[in-house]
């Protein structure tokens, strides 16, 4: 079964792959048309504040409360109880796909027309950046909690990857066409809850786990979209000769890179 799971994850990231690749060609061809060399300031584009990282951090706290606070781990326990007395025999992998619809919707909506707030050389630094800052955070934390999830199979429980991620793309999705409507909002969170109902149903990951989880997908891609201005910025930016220069992320046939211009 965790074979055919990672299975259906490897179609589906291949499958966003090839959406982001024809996207890719597409539109930085349109960039270079335009100057690559002029691409606009993101500072004033992008909205996290600092405030806005406290909710996800509360999240991260509850999770981590419910090592040393009996009543939050007690939780955990009814939780667990209850789903195996109601949904004993409940087994699903939809949250393989589930997980990264909102990162698929993000692509496909730009796809067909419907601009989001970034281009998609930002918008993919972000997503990765985002991704880096979820990916080395949860490999820390569950390595050092060690929790035995809650079918026994291994202790990296604490917290939940599958909720991480499916929570960072669903802020991604919102930081993306929030602007546009509400809509977009509510379908990338409705996809993440769902990530996390069915790992606790899945009996995959405890209840402060899942809760944890969210906190550090959507946190991550906060922190993203707070800093990557002024990394961009960093790297696209005027020298005292008055060049200018740009450092931007590639992906062609399969390969992730790096390329640099600079204006002579």
């Amino acid at each position: 079964m965790r074979n055919k799971i990672l299975l259906s994850i490897k179609k589906t990231v291949f499958g966003l792959l090839c959406i982001i690749s024809f996207e890719a060609n597409a539109q930085i061809a349109d960039t270079i048309k335009k100057d690559i060399l002029t691409a606009p300031d993101t500072v004033k584009r992008l909205h996290s504040k600092t405030w806005t990282l406290i909710p996800p951090a509360a999240l991260i706290t509850y999770g981590a409360l419910s090592f040393v606070i009996h009543p939050i781990r007690q939780l955990d326990y009814d939780v667990r109880n209850q789903i195996a007395k109601t949904n004993p025999n409940f087994n699903t992998n939809a949250e393989s796909y589930f997980l990264v619809a909102p990162i698929v919707m993000v692509y496909g909506l730009n796809l067909v027309g419907v601009e989001g707030k970034n281009r998609f050389i930002d918008r993919t630094a972000l997503l990765g950046l985002s991704g880096g800052f979820l990916g080395v955070s949860e490999f820390i934390t569950k390595h050092a909690t060690h929790r035995l999830r809650p079918n026994g199979a291994d202790y990296l429980s604490f917290p939940s990857g599958h909720t991480g991620l499916a929570f960072m793309g669903a802020e991604f999705l919102a930081q993306e066409y929030s602007d546009k409507s509400p809509v977009y909002t509510v379908i990338g969170y409705t996809f993440a809850v769902t990530t996390g109902v069915f790992r606790m149903y899945n009996r995959d990951h405890w209840l402060s786990d899942v809760v944890a989880g969210a906190g550090y997908g959507v946190l991550s891609t906060k922190l993203a979209y707070l800093v990557y201005p002024y990394i961009r910025n960093k790297l696209t930016h005027t020298d005292k000769q008055g060049r200018k220069t740009m450092v931007m992320p590639t992906y062609q046939d399969g390969v992730p890179g790096m390329s640099f211009a600079m204006q002579l």
